[in-house]
């Protein structure tokens, strides 16, 4: 769900300008999983910029206030979300702990780190949302904990459909702060791509792991 929609163009726009998200319909990206596509986004820019970095969090803070008013605990998801996560939490005053993609081999073999606590309300802040496979891992730790996650807020999904229908088995409220469909919007207003390339981009979409085969 997009938390608001001027704040989705925005977003949108910001990560657009410093380049945290790049669109090459001609020359696409080769993701980690192999999956060839027209859009690579790495919002662990938007920490270098001060003032991306400020405008994301406060955008957060709204969300969770607006959203999740009662809540004990923020925990982001390693590696995109910790710093993200840091911000919001300090800025609403509460805990913070990170969640790890797996145990540690070592030492007490924690996936949180952080003090935690059964039944305390969790939000959980994440930077992108692909397939929403260890995002929702994340969320399952914190379950397992005892926690009581009352949702998860991100910078940036793809809307993929995978994504979505992951999110809605696991009764896991998403809020986004801008998605792909509001993305593509503002890269043609702003002259950021074709018209053209309109088609192709939607397409990719509809199904990633076959696109560009």
């Amino acid at each position: 769900m997009i938390y608001n929609e001027e704040t989705a163009f925005k977003t949108a726009e910001l990560l657009l300008q410093i380049k945290a998200i790049k669109l090459e319909v001609e020359q696409p990206f080769t993701w980690a999983s192999g999956i060839k596509s027209p859009i690579y986004c790495d919002n662990r820019i938007t920490l270098s910029f001060p003032r991306v970095r400020t405008y994301l969090r406060q955008e957060f803070v709204k969300a969770i206030q607006a959203e999740y008013p009662s809540v004990d605990l923020i925990a982001g998801v390693a590696t995109g979300g910790i710093a993200q996560g840091a911000l919001v939490a300090q800025d609403l005053d509460l805990p913070f702990a990170y969640v790890r993609s797996s145990k540690k081999g070592h030492g007490l073999e924690n996936q949180i780190e952080g003090k935690v606590s059964e039944g305390q309300s969790v939000v959980v802040i994440e930077d992108l949302i692909s397939t929403g496979g260890s995002s929702l891992s994340a969320v399952k730790a914190l379950r397992d904990a005892g926690c009581n996650v009352k949702g998860m807020v991100a910078i940036f999904t793809y809307n993929l459909q995978k994504a979505s229908d992951s999110f809605e088995r696991e009764t896991c409220p998403l809020i986004v702060l801008s998605d792909y469909d509001h993305l593509i919007k503002k890269a043609i207003e702003i002259d950021y791509i074709r018209n053209e390339d309109l088609q192709t981009l939607m397409k990719w979409r509809e199904n990633p792991s076959e696109w560009g085969k």
